[in-house]
């Protein structure tokens, strides 16, 4: 294929736009509260409406596939995410955000779906491991660089305090949106025939998988481990604010990239760590020093819970992807329905931080994001009730072994 190498640049930029458009709702939400004059549950409103979409999409997004393919997808995917930014650009207000950001989720979601089955078909079976490593890179600088991309824009002469400055980004993400659906018009992209993992299933095959215990389990360890991540997320720099009287765009920006920037850096090191010691014993460890870092961040001073969020990011950096591997280690069959079940999950991106800002009002943020210690806990638990039917490969083992009964 001639034009590989330009393919996989091309899904590699559209890796980075995903992170890049996600990960700046974190620095905004503080932004957002003081021009909107909101309430924490009205700001909570803001990632829900945005991972609400992802867990409704997924399912769907996998179906559209297999009847339409992948350049009439990704058109769908990039309309929807333009769609979604000129709303937020053209009607500032609340609501236009809220239902913006719902249509972007779709889009982002959509490209989520075709985007791993496409770089697969480009980049060939035996060298997608590798390619798969190098956008989980691209995706973690990209997740570093836009909180860092907000803070340097907000603090500009002239932008500085100045209210909706930051509608600027969704012009430029909808510039964004057109440039990459003209490339997918001209690149040619190859036809993607999905592998039996990557297939949506039957609804009953839906039905069977969600009839069994260990399923639903794993189910909600995505929810809470997605709920986790987004709320710290994207809470953090309004603790910081509230609780410490820092800048949500100095040193709350700084955090919030330095908390993306870690968990890129613990996936690598997790890597490393899963080809030493069992994948459970890895969760379990970075679960507990988690839970050590979210207790440091919401009650220790501001030195330190300025240094104890991002850090909680190293942590957590690896357990979405051992989650989802005991899970699927854990069925004999429809492993491609399991996966758009547990990608469902990614609806605790929505749940969770708005159950932290419902609670905030009530009863001050730090009460409220203390309640993140009841999904961390369980993600401790599936190290202790998961029982993948193989293990991951270790130096030690030489092989994946079954697993003890």
């Amino acid at each position: 294929m001639t034009h590989r190498p330009l393919i996989i640049c091309y899904i590699l930029l559209i890796w980075f736009a995903i992170s890049f458009i996600t990960n700046l709702i974190g620095p905004l939400m503080p932004i957002a509260i003081a021009d909107f004059q909101l309430s924490l549950t009205m700001a909570g409103f803001m990632p829900f409406s945005f991972f609400l979409a992802y867990g409704l999409i997924s399912i769907p997004g996998g179906m559209l596939i297999e009847i339409r393919g992948t350049r009439f997808t990704l058109f769908v995917a990039f309309a929807l995410n333009l769609l979604g930014a000129l709303a937020i650009a053209v009607m500032p207000g609340y609501v236009s955000v809220v239902a913006g950001l719902f249509v972007i989720g779709l889009g982002m979601a959509l490209l989520q779906v075709v985007i791993n089955p496409l770089m697969r078909t480009v980049g060939g079976e035996q060298h997608f491991a590798f390619f798969s490593v190098m956008a989980q890179l691209v995706f973690g600088l990209a997740s570093f660089l836009s909180p860092l991309a907000f803070r340097a824009y907000m603090q500009r002469p002239g932008v500085e305090g100045q209210p909706l400055a930051w509608l600027a980004f969704y012009w430029f993400f909808g510039a964004a949106f057109v440039l990459l659906a003209l490339l997918n018009s001209r690149l040619p992209l190859p036809a993607v025939e999905l592998k039996d993992d990557e297939r949506a299933g039957t609804l009953t095959t839906y039905r069977s998988l969600l009839r069994r215990r260990d399923v639903r389990l794993f189910f909600l360890a995505i929810v809470a481990y997605v709920g986790t991540e987004q709320s710290i997320a994207n809470w953090m720099s309004q603790f910081l604010h509230s609780y410490h009287g820092l800048s949500a765009t100095e040193q709350g920006a700084i955090a919030v990239s330095r908390f993306w920037g870690l968990m890129a850096l613990g996936c690598l090191t997790g890597l490393g760590l899963l080809k030493l010691i069992d994948s459970r014993l890895v969760l379990a460890l970075f679960s507990l020093l988690a839970l050590a870092c979210l207790a440091l961040a919401l009650f220790a001073p501001a030195a330190v819970s300025l240094a104890a969020f991002p850090a909680a990011g190293f942590f957590l950096s690896v357990m979405f992807s051992v989650i989802f591997s005991l899970a699927l280690n854990s069925v004999r069959e429809h492993h491609g329905a399991f996966s758009g079940i547990l990608c469902s999950g990614i609806l605790g991106g929505a749940i969770v931080p708005l159950l932290i800002g419902m609670a905030g009002d009530h009863w001050g943020l730090r009460a409220a994001l203390s309640l993140v210690f009841i999904p961390l806990l369980y993600i401790l638990s599936v190290s202790v009730w998961a029982r993948p039917l193989v293990r991951n490969q270790t130096l030690h083992s030489g092989r994946q072994t079954p697993a003890a009964p």
